[in-house]
């Protein structure tokens, strides 16, 4: 007889096949996510799962890592050639311990920081309830400009003048444009701060060479995830285009022994098998992502929703923000889950003006996923139609979702990667 515990791992087991759950028949939408290749996959998965490589390549805390010692050294090597920069670390476990490490590099408790607000769409690693508060700092935030979703040019750099912080941080988790980082961290140099960019959302773009180029308008360092428009495994980047080998070993050192110990060497290997499929797709990954989140965004405006910045495009990344009630009303929340009663999953977002993250007004969404699964601008206009039917038509969700599977059963296979 088969034992309860048996039963009970055979039903986790169960749940994590995506070919017959909610992800595997559905629409993904979630703008932080995405799917593996079958290479990368297949490292991911690998002897590496249970090894510890503490240090850097050729200088070890441990014996048995000569083979792994190749892997990340290009890893590193593609990193500097694919962000076209001087310094490349690739062992953060995520974009927010990415963060973290550059925060313990650059600053000192006590510090004064300035980002984007969490109402305006900056990620919680930028404010007290994350990383910032972990490291001690005071944060200060830049006036917004909701009409251009980004930072208020004139008004942010007169802060920063006044303020006078030690870091300058940009980049945000609703992230629809290019920040105006040449003008601003002109600025924050003029007042001796540092400027780091968070590029989590957005590096695959940026690495397509689709949305802007941080190390050359102004960034001394960018972070960034490798799971979001980087189609890779969980994990994170630390990039810097300064050749100064002092500030290399800073930012080396507070990935390890900072943040990070044993790095989820599978991960790390999983990221470089992404690196090399990324030299060889992704220019044109990050093009048509961006295409087709453009068309989306068009398309739900046409079919009646309230998609923010139209007067910009709705977008110039892989994502769009929709509004669907007052600041507050929870409007956002009830969406999210008619949406997913429907076999669409997409996540709550806070707009200009909310101030609770659980009763939000807005939606957050995401194209990257359905892009990697070779979807494009025509498909986004159906994706549009199936929102509407749910969400302004009021159709039970259970009658939609029939058509959701209908229109993911011809898009199953991941593109912009090497066949096995």
């Amino acid at each position: 007889m088969t034992s309860e515990n048996r039963r009970l791992a055979q039903s986790v087991l169960d749940a994590t096949d995506a070919s017959g759950s909610l992800y595997g028949n559905g629409l993904p939408m979630i703008a932080s996510e995405n799917v593996l290749s079958p290479l990368v996959r297949r490292v991911v998965d690998s002897d590496l799962h249970g090894r510890y490589a503490e240090g850097l390549p050729g200088k070890r805390y441990y014996q048995g890592c000569e083979d792994f010692d190749d892997i990340e050294s290009l890893g590193i090597q593609l990193a500097k050639q694919i962000f076209n920069c001087e310094f490349a670390n690739i062992q953060s476990t995520s974009g927010t311990v990415s963060n973290m490490a550059a925060l313990k590099a650059l600053t000192q408790p006590g510090d004064k920081i300035s980002a984007v607000s969490t109402a305006d769409g900056g990620h919680i690693s930028h404010a007290r309830m994350g990383a910032v508060g972990v490291r001690g700092l005071e944060l200060v935030t830049y006036p917004w400009d909701v009409e251009r979703m980004e930072p208020d040019i004139d008004a942010a750099a007169k802060m920063i003048r006044d303020e006078k912080p030690q870091m300058c941080l940009f980049g945000q988790s609703v992230f629809l444009f290019p920040t105006p980082l040449e003008e601003l961290s002109e600025v924050a140099h003029e007042v001796g701060a540092k400027v780091m960019y968070d590029g989590a959302h957005v590096l695959g773009l940026i690495a397509g060479g689709q949305f802007q180029d941080p190390l050359r308008e102004g960034a001394d360092m960018m972070t960034g995830s490798s799971h979001k428009t980087f189609p890779g495994p969980q994990g994170g980047f630390l990039l810097s285009d300064s050749d100064d080998p002092k500030f290399h070993r800073r930012l080396n050192s507070a990935i390890f022994p900072g943040v990070c110990s044993s790095y989820h060497l599978h991960h790390v290997a999983g990221k470089v098998v992404a690196m090399t499929e990324f030299q060889e797709f992704g220019e044109a990954y990050a093009r048509d992502t961006v295409a087709n989140a453009q068309a989306f965004g068009a398309a739900m405006a046409a079919e009646g929703f309230e998609v923010s910045a139209e007067r910009r495009g709705y977008t110039a990344s892989h994502q769009i923000l929709t509004c669907h009630g007052e600041p507050d009303s929870g409007a956002g929340t009830r969406a999210a889950q008619q949406l997913e009663d429907a076999g669409i999953i997409t996540n709550m977002n806070m707009l200009p003006g909310d101030t609770k993250a659980m009763t939000p007004s807005g939606l957050r969404l995401g194209v990257q996923e359905l892009t990697r699964h070779g979807m494009g601008t025509g498909e986004m206009e159906e994706v549009a139609r199936l929102f509407a039917r749910v969400l302004i038509a009021d159709e039970d969700p259970a009658s939609v979702k029939p058509d959701v599977h209908s229109l993911r059963a011809d898009f199953q296979e991941v593109s912009y990667c090497f066949s096995e």
